[in-house]
């Protein structure tokens, strides 16, 4: 039987600290314009994890709701403090989580794709030998 590894992180202030109960190690970069906006950079690096999996240690992060361009409603999960992005869910894969690799204490893990590329900014690089998709994986 395999361990089970915990990993934790948190916000760039300290006031939400968290544990996660699952790999982390296949990382998604999003380059819709919402995770532009919402991350002030090119693109978002993320690992799916599922909900059920991830626990505050520290801190309630703060919501911000909106409709995508895939249509669906995404929960932006961030510290009302600093600001820092913790995580996104989606309405419809409720029992899933968008957990940001930058906010873990070790990020490590190698891209597997690259996501809504046809919004990707032109000084943003896009991993050769990873599945590109121009938008969102398909189902």
């Amino acid at each position: 039987m395999q361990e089970q590894t915990i990993e934790k992180g948190g916000c760039l202030c300290g006031a939400i600290r968290y544990e996660v109960a699952a790999p982390v190690e296949r990382i998604l970069m999003c380059h819709c314009r919402n995770c532009q906006k919402a991350t002030g950079a090119g693109a978002s690096a993320n690992v799916v994890v599922p909900a059920a999996a991830l626990t505050f240690s520290r801190g309630t992060p703060r919501l911000f709701s909106q409709q995508v361009d895939s249509g669906h409603t995404l929960h932006r999960a961030f510290c009302g403090d600093c600001g820092s992005p913790i995580y996104s869910r989606r309405d419809h894969v409720p029992d899933w989580l968008v957990l940001k690799v930058g906010t873990l204490d070790r990020p490590h893990g190698a891209v597997v794709a690259n996501l809504w590329t046809q919004s990707a900014s032109a000084w943003t690089p896009i991993q050769a030998g990873v599945d590109n998709y121009p938008q969102n994986r398909p189902a």
